[in-house]
C-alpha cells in the first residue's frame, strides 16, 4: 500500500466533514419526527378534553352567593318580613330589602324613631355576615315638599338614606361596603295615583349588590 502524499491528505478532512454533515441531518430528521408525533398527541388530547364552562354556567355560579344570601336573610328576618315591616325581593342588581316609610320616618322627616333604629339594627346584624357591598336608597312619593329643613324630595330622600347608613355604621357594618343614593319620586314602585300607592313608594331600599353590579359600579382608581 502506498503511503499518503501531501496532495491527497485533504480527502481525510473531506470524508470527516461529509460524515458529520450526514449525522447532523439524520439527527435533525429524528428530532422533527419526534416533535411531529408529540404535536399529534397534544392535538388529540385537546380534542378529547372537556369543554370549559359556558357563559351561562359561569353566570349561575356568580349568582349563587346572592341566592344563598336570600335564604339567610329570609331566615334571620322572618319576624319582620311576616309582620310587613320589611319586604325582600330581587332584581338585576342583587337583593332588595325594602323598608316602608311608616316603619322608619314620620312624614316629611328624616328622624328615626327608637323602634326604627331597632329595626335597622336587626337588619344590620343580618347583613353583617355577608361580604357584599350595600347601597341604601331613599325614595319618596310625588308630592312636592318645601320645609325649613328640606327644599325638595331630593334632599329628603338623600337625608333618609344617610340616616340609615349612620345606624348601619353604628352596628359595625364596614364603611367601605356602603353607599347612599336619593331618588326622590323618580323610581316609584307603583302608581302615585292613590294614598296606598304613594305609601308604597315612600320607602328606603337596602340593596345587597351582586358581584357583577359591584364591579361595574366600583369607583374609578380604587383597587379591589
Amino acid at each position: 500500500m502506498r503511503s499518503r502524499t501531501a496532495s491527497d491528505r485533504w480527502l481525510v478532512s473531506y470524508a470527516d466533514f461529509i460524515t458529520l454533515l450526514f449525522a447532523f441531518f439524520a439527527t435533525m430528521y429524528a428530532v422533527s419526527s419526534v416533535d411531529a408525533r408529540k404535536l399529534a398527541g397534544v392535538a388529540q388530547a385537546l380534542n378529547r378534553a372537556p369543554a370549559g364552562p359556558s357563559r351561562e354556567a359561569l353566570g349561575a355560579a356568580a349568582a349563587q352567593p346572592v341566592s344563598a344570601a336570600s335564604g339567610a336573610l329570609a331566615r334571620d328576618l322572618q319576624a319582620e318580613l311576616e309582620a310587613g315591616r320589611l319586604e325582600l325581593g330581587a332584581d338585576r342588581r342583587g337583593l332588595v330589602l325594602s323598608i316602608p316609610e311608616a316603619g322608619l320616618f314620620p312624614v316629611g322627616s328624616d328622624e328615626l324613631s327608637s323602634e326604627a333604629r331597632a329595626l335597622v339594627g336587626r337588619v344590620a346584624r343580618a347583613l353583617a355576615g355577608l361580604p357584599n357591598a350595600l347601597r341604601v336608597e331613599g325614595h319618596t312619593d310625588d308630592r312636592p315638599i318645601h320645609t325649613p329643613r328640606f327644599r325638595s324630595n331630593w334632599e329628603l330622600s338623600t337625608a333618609r338614606a344617610t340616616r340609615v347608613i349612620e345606624v348601619l355604621l353604628e352596628q359595625g357594618i364596614a364603611p367601605e361596603r356602603l353607599s347612599a343614593a336619593g331618588y326622590a319620586e323618580f323610581h316609584p314602585r307603583v302608581d302615585n295615583g292613590s294614598p296606598e300607592g304613594r305609601a308604597r313608594n315612600r320607602r328606603v331600599d337596602l340593596i345587597v349588590l351582586n358581584e357583577e353590579t359591584s364591579q361595574a359600579e366600583e369607583p374609578a382608581g380604587r383597587s379591589r
